[in-house]
């Protein structure tokens, strides 16, 4: 079954205190082409992540947005400065020496100096956090491949209708070649017969010249190589592999075949059927941008 290209999907996981909430956006790209955005103090991650995705992802341009949790990363804690705690106490003995006044230094005295306890943001813990977003990462891709599925049978189904269009014009077109040839032959022998005005028209060489038109006009390899490249593009369509490229390539064979027979054709109906098949031909085209 075909996939899309385009999706969307979340993920959150907690492991200890480390609590992580992870996006991930996919939209068409020619290549698989991942950016992360993680938060500063998780950035050594971002190697493993690329890999995470493109293990599970042929094509698309990624975005992977990785976000810690507002408690966990506001949750301060108190620090001391012993150091700086230390100076204060040394300092406040030297002022009562000077004065000449008992130095009972308390602690309560020490600690609220400006800058000896402080509340400083708790440090990551990188092992809980790895985990925490390498699980929150595959429940995402999880979410997303679900929706990228999704939008693949809609593709499947749009893309079957517009071949079975292709294939009927396709036979359509076969039937009428003769009919292009047997027009052209009375058109001719019409126009000969009223320039020629009563005088004898050699039958050989009249029918030498609708020889030489057929032969240019011939569209049957045209018409059996484009039903060769349809049967490939069903056979691509029920593949369970990546198949955009390929199927993007068949796209460029199949249009150059329409092409090719409305260059060759001289014939109103067989030109309007062209036309017909040039449109969904197109439309497939665009609609392969988004296979992956």
């Amino acid at each position: 079954m075909l996939k899309s290209m385009t999706g969307f999907g979340s993920g959150r996981a907690r492991v200890g205190d480390e609590e992580v909430s992870v996006e991930a956006r996919s939209l068409n790209h020619k290549f698989c082409e991942v950016k992360v955005r993680l938060p500063r103090e998780l950035s050594a991650l971002e190697p493993a992540l690329v890999k995470l995705v493109k293990d599970r992802l042929a094509r698309g341009s990624v975005e992977i947005l990785v976000r810690r949790q507002a408690a966990t990363v506001s949750g301060n804690v108190p620090t001391v400065d012993v150091a700086l705690a230390r100076e204060y106490a040394r300092a406040f003995r030297e002022v009562a020496e000077a004065l000449g006044l008992t130095a009972d230094v308390t602690w309560s005295q020490v600690s609220n100096q400006p800058g000896v306890i402080r509340l400083e943001e708790k440090g990551v813990d990188v092992e809980s956090a790895t985990q925490a977003t390498q699980t929150a990462l595959q429940q995402a891709l999880a979410a997303l491949e679900t929706m990228r599925n999704t939008e693949g049978e809609s593709i499947h189904t749009d893309l079957d209708t517009r071949m079975k269009l292709i294939e009927g014009w396709s036979q359509e077109v076969a039937r009428l070649a003769p009919r292009a040839v047997n027009d052209y032959q009375q058109r001719l022998t019409e126009r000969v017969a009223e320039l020629a005005r009563g005088v004898a028209v050699d039958p050989q060489r009249l029918a030498q010249e609708v020889a030489l038109f057929a032969e240019r006009t011939d569209i049957a390899e045209e018409v059996t190589r484009l039903a060769t490249h349809l049967e490939q593009f069903r056979l691509l369509m029920a593949s369970p592999e990546p198949v955009g490229r390929r199927m993007d390539f068949l796209v460029q064979e199949m249009h150059r075949e329409v092409n090719t027979t409305g260059s060759k054709s001289q014939h109103a109906e067989i030109s309007a059927r062209v036309v017909s098949m040039k449109a969904e031909v197109e439309r497939i085209r665009e609609q392969v941008q988004n296979v992956e």
